[in-house]
């Protein structure tokens, strides 16, 4: 891993201008020059430590070194995700103040936490922008989710790639004779999955009632509360919604996919708890 002391033209600097720049390695092979530009503008702006980390290992390593400095993330949502989750896990979350700039193709939870889009923007909001405490998603196992969980359907058995022609049309054969009554087809290709989705406590489905999916993200800034979004396959049509400070969902093995990045699972039970005003982003 690579680090630079880049210092500015200024003097004096006060501690809040004092950065540490991670450069995912990503961002670097994605956008190069969006790259040279964020950090030609942080290190005009302020004392930066630049550090090019070969992998997550280093990534690590830098962030952990940090000191006083500011950690300003160079990349897309799964280094922020990253420095997040390293951050969570030593408990050293509540004291951090975190900057983005998103490089690469995978930026959609960058702009709907409200970063800015271009190189220089996103540097001068790391340099001039006010610290948001912004709430987050906490698992049982200490996972963290910082804008939306999804729970989609299970794969459909016979979608699995392999299967023999002959064993499809067994299957169609054997529905045909069968005469099922139709129901509504899933999303993604998926059968419903048997899940007990609680909020709060209070059983908003059970095992006896398939979904096509849940979905929770954070209400909102300070709020304390998630958005819960749960669709039935039988009537009513309309999904079911409800804000929650936590949700335990449970039920045969299922896979989670958080912010749209990481997969977890396959789990029977796990349970996610809204940490109010848990991590810091400086933003515009």
């Amino acid at each position: 891993m690579a680090a630079l002391d880049l210092p500015s033209d200024r003097t004096g600097q006060e501690l809040s201008r004092q950065l540490l720049v991670i450069v995912d390695p990503l961002a670097r092979r994605a956008d190069g020059e969006s790259v040279r530009i964020a950090k030609d503008v942080l290190c005009a702006g302020a004392t930066a430590k630049v550090c090019l980390p070969d992998g997550p290992e280093d990534f690590a390593k830098a962030l952990a070194k940090r000191g006083a400095r500011r950690p300003v993330v160079v990349g897309d949502d799964r280094a922020l995700l990253r420095a997040v989750s390293l951050l969570h896990r030593e408990r050293e979350l509540a004291g951090a103040v975190l900057s983005m700039v998103p490089v690469g193709t995978g930026v959609a939870l960058a702009r709907s936490l409200g970063v800015p889009q271009g190189a220089v923007a996103a540097a001068r909001a790391a340099l001039d922008g006010t610290e948001r405490r912004l709430d987050l998603l906490v698992d049982d196992s200490d996972g963290v989710v910082l804008g939306d969980l999804r729970i989609p359907p299970v794969a459909h058995p016979e979608g699995a790639a392999g299967a023999h022609p002959w064993l499809r049309t067994c299957r169609s054969l054997v529905r045909g004779i069968a005469a099922r009554p139709a129901r509504p087809a899933p999303a993604q290709g998926g059968v419903p999955a048997r899940l007990r989705v609680e909020a709060d406590g209070v059983t908003l489905v059970d095992l006896d009632q398939p979904v096509e999916g849940v979905s929770v993200t954070p209400a909102g800034i300070g709020s304390g509360l998630a958005r819960v979004e749960v669709r039935p396959v039988a009537s009513p049509a309309e999904p079911l919604r409800v804000a929650a400070r936590s949700v335990c969902v449970s039920g045969s093995d299922f896979r989670y996919r958080a912010d749209a990045v990481t997969i977890g699972g396959p789990v029977r039970k796990r349970t996610w708890t809204v940490r109010v005003g848990a991590w810091g982003l400086a933003l515009p």
